[in-house]
C-alpha cells in the first residue's frame, strides 16, 4: 500500500512539477506589464518585444548550450558537460527537467530588460540576452543545482534569490551603468555634478499591478513547484504570502511617513522585494522568519531606488536592482539567519551530511558563512561575466541608440510602429520621424554660417516685433519632438523659466517617414510636434527668436515655425501665492 502511495505521490508531485512551470513561464507576461507600465508609452512595442525575445532566443540557446552546462555531467564542481541529448536519445531525454530549468533561465535574463530599458539597441539587448541564458546563468547556477562545488558544501537557494535574481539584478546594474541615464533624468552644473534627479513616471500604473499581480501568482510556482510533499508545498506557499505583504506594509508605512503619502509605485516594488527575499529560504523558514525577511525587504527596495538615483546616479526605470540584486543578496543571507529544522521536509547537510540551521535558531554562524560564500563567488562571476560581454556588445555593435532615436522613442525608431496604443491618445507617444532629401536641404548645417534667407526658410517667423520697449510679447514655436530638451535648455539660458509646453501633430513640406505593418507601408500624414509658448517683457523678443532659430536650425526646410504676439492688454489675477498673466493676444 505504501509502495502505490508513493508511486501516486511522485505522479502527482510530477504533473504539478510541471504546472509550476507552465506558472513560471506566465511570469513573463507579469514583467512585460511590470516594465511597460513603469516606463513611457512611447517605448511599449519595444518592452514587450524584449520580453518575447527573452524566452524565444533563451530557448534556442538554451538547447544547444546552457543545459549542458547547468545539467550535464559535473566537471570538476564547476560546469556541467555539454550534450545533445535532446537530439541523439530523445526517448530517455528528461523533458520535464528542461523545459522548468528553461522557464527559469528565461526568468534570469528579464530581470535586466527593466533596468536598461527606454535606451538600449535591440540587436545588443537580443546578444547579452542570449549570453545570459547560454553561459553566464547556467554555469552559476550549476554550482548550486547541478551537482557543483556549492552544493556539495551544503549552500542553498531553494528557488532563485542567488541564482536568478541576484544574478540578474547584478548584471542589470552594471548594464545601467554602462549605458548611462535616461536624456533628462539627470542635471548636471558645468563640472558634471549632478545637482539635481528628475521623476521620470511610467505611462501606465494600471499595467504595473498588473504585472506585480501575475508575477506573485507565478510566484506559487516558481517557489513551489520543486516541492515533493503536500505539508512543504504548503509551508513554501504560506512563506510565500506572508514576506511579501509585509514588504508591502512596511513600505507603505515608510513611504508615507517619509513624504507624506503612500507610495504606489514603491510598494509595488516591495511586493516583489519580498517575493524575491524569501525565495532563498521559502522552503527552510518559518511565518517568523518570512515576517522578518519582508520587513527588511520592503525597506531595503526603498533604500536601493534612492541609493541609485541620489548615490550611484545609475538610471533603472524600473527598480529592477532595487528589487531584485539587493533582495536577492539579502534573501541568500536569510537562509544563514532563519533556517529551522521545523520546516517540513528540512534538509540543509554540510559536507559531511551533519544539519546545519540558521543563526536564530541555534545554529552559529556556519551556514551564514557558507551563504556569504555562494552569494559572494556567484556575485564575482556573474560581474566579471557581463561586464567582458558589455564590452564585448559595444565595441562590436554599440549598446545605446542615438539621442534623436531615443526622445523619439524605440517603439517608432526600432521596430517602425507610430504607437503600441495605435487608436488610442497617450500623451508621450512620438509616433514617426521626419525624413530629409535632396528638396528640403538649404546647402547649409550651420546656423552661424547660413545667411538669412536660409535662417527664415528653416524656421520661418510669422507677427512683428514690437519696437516699445516695455512691451510684453508672446512667443509660439512650433518644433521637432526631439529638440524640446535643446529648446528648453535654450530659454532657461537666456533666463526664461516658465514655458507652457503641448504636444501636437502637425504636417509641412517634409514628409512623414514610411514604416510598415504586417508587410503593408502605413500611411503616415501626421508628424509629433512640441508647442512651446513663453511670455517675455524684460528679455528683448529678439533674443529669444534668435535662441530658438539658433536651436532649432538643422539646414532643412520644416525645422520649425515661431508665432510672435504682441500683447495690448494683461490682466493680472492673484491666485494663492502665485500670480498668473491673463492675455489678450493681437498678432
Amino acid at each position: 500500500m505504501d509502495e502505490i502511495l508513493q508511486m501516486v505521490d511522485s505522479k502527482v508531485f510530477g504533473v504539478w512539477f510541471l504546472i509550476g512551470a507552465a506558472l513560471v513561464f506566465w511570469m513573463q507576461a507579469g514583467f512585460a506589464m511590470c516594465e511597460a507600465g513603469f516606463t513611457r508609452a512611447k517605448n511599449t512595442g519595444n518592452i514587450i518585444m524584449k520580453n518575447l525575445m527573452d524566452f524565444c532566443i533563451g530557448t534556442v540557446v538554451f538547447i544547444l548550450v546552457g543545459f549542458g552546462l547547468l545539467l550535464g555531467e559535473d566537471l570538476v564542481g564547476i560546469i556541467g558537460k555539454p550534450g545533445f541529448d535532446i537530439f541523439s536519445d530523445y526517448a530517455k531525454f528528461d523533458w520535464s527537467s528542461f523545459v522548468f530549468n528553461l522557464v527559469f533561465c528565461a526568468t534570469t535574463a528579464t530581470i535586466v530588460s527593466g533596468s536598461m530599458a527606454e535606451r538600449t539597441k535591440f540587436i545588443s539587448y537580443c546578444m547579452y540576452s542570449a549570453i545570459i541564458s547560454a553561459i553566464i546563468y547556467p554555469i552559476e547556477a550549476h554550482w548550486t543545482w547541478g551537482g557543483g562545488w556549492l552544493s556539495q558544501i551544503g549552500f542553498h537557494d531553494f528557488a532563485g534569490s542567488n541564482c536568478i535574481h541576484m544574478v540578474g539584478g547584478i548584471a542589470a546594474l552594471i548594464g545601467a551603468a554602462f549605458l548611462g541615464p535616461r536624456i533628462g533624468k539627470f542635471v548636471r552644473d558645468k563640472n558634471g555634478k549632478v545637482t539635481k534627479v528628475n521623476a521620470i513616471p511610467g505611462h501606465n500604473l494600471t499595467a504595473a499591478a498588473l504585472g506585480v499581480f501575475i508575477l506573485w501568482l507565478g510566484w506559487y510556482g516558481f517557489n513551489g513547484a520543486a516541492c515533493t510533499s503536500v505539508e512543504q508545498l504548503g509551508s513554501v506557499f504560506v512563506t510565500t504570502t506572508i514576506a511579501p505583504a509585509l514588504a508591502t506594509v512596511t513600505c507603505m508605512i515608510f513611504t508615507w511617513i517619509k513624504y507624506g503619502k503612500p507610495d504606489v509605485s514603491m510598494c509595488l516594488n516591495a511586493s516583489l522585494a519580498g517575493l524575491v527575499a524569501i525565495t532563498a529560504p521559502c522552503d527552510v523558514t518559518d511565518a517568523f522568519g518570512a515576517i522578518v525577511i519582508g520587513i527588511v525587504a520592503g525597506l531595503l527596495v526603498c533604500f536601493g531606488v534612492w541609493f541609485l538615483d541620489y548615490k550611484l546616479h545609475v538610471d533603472d526605470p524600473v527598480g529592477a536592482v532595487a528589487v531584485h540584486c539587493l533582495n536577492g543578496i539579502w534573501g541568500t543571507l536569510a537562509v544563514g539567519l532563519f533556517a529551522t529544522n521545523t520546516a517540513p521536509g528540512y534538509a540543509i547537510a554540510d559536507a559531511a551530511g551533519n544539519e546545519m540551521v540558521g543563526l536564530f535558531y541555534g545554529g552559529g554562524l556556519k551556514l551564514l558563512g557558507i551563504q556569504f560564500l555562494g552569494m559572494a563567488s556567484t556575485a564575482l562571476w556573474t560581474a566579471v561575466a557581463i561586464t567582458l560581454t558589455f564590452l564585448l556588445i559595444k565595441k562590436i555593435f554599440g549598446l545605446r541608440v542615438s539621442q534623436e532615436e531615443e526622445i523619439t522613442g524605440l517603439d517608432a525608431s526600432e521596430h517602425g510602429l507610430a504607437s503600441a496604443y495605435s487608436g488610442f491618445s497617450i500623451m508621450d507617444v512620438a509616433s514617426m520621424e521626419m525624413s530629409v532629401n535632396e528638396n528640403t536641404d538649404l546647402g547649409s548645417k550651420d546656423y552661424l554660417e547660413a545667411t538669412k534667407a536660409q535662417r527664415d526658410a528653416s524656421v520661418p517667423v510669422v507677427g512683428e516685433v514690437s519696437r516699445i520697449d516695455t512691451g510684453i510679447h508672446k512667443v509660439v514655436i512650433i518644433a521637432k519632438l526631439s529638440r524640446y530638451d535643446a529648446l528648453r535648455k535654450a530659454m532657461n539660458d537666456l533666463g526664461v523659466t516658465g514655458m507652457t509646453v503641448t504636444q501636437v501633430m502637425g504636417c509641412g513640406i517634409q514628409k512623414g517617414a514610411g514604416e510598415y505593418y504586417r508587410g503593408v507601408e502605413t500611411d503616415a500624414t501626421l508628424l509629433p510636434k512640441v508647442k512651446v509658448e513663453v511670455v517675455v517683457s524684460k528679455i528683448p523678443v529678439e533674443k529669444v527668436i534668435e535662441a530658438a532659430k539658433k536651436t532649432l536650425y538643422s539646414g532643412h526646410i520644416g525645422d520649425g515655425k515661431i508665432f510672435v504676439y504682441s500683447v495690448d492688454k494683461v490682466v493680472k489675477i492673484r491666485t494663492g501665492e502665485e500670480d498668473y498673466l491673463a492675455l489678450q493676444d493681437v498678432e
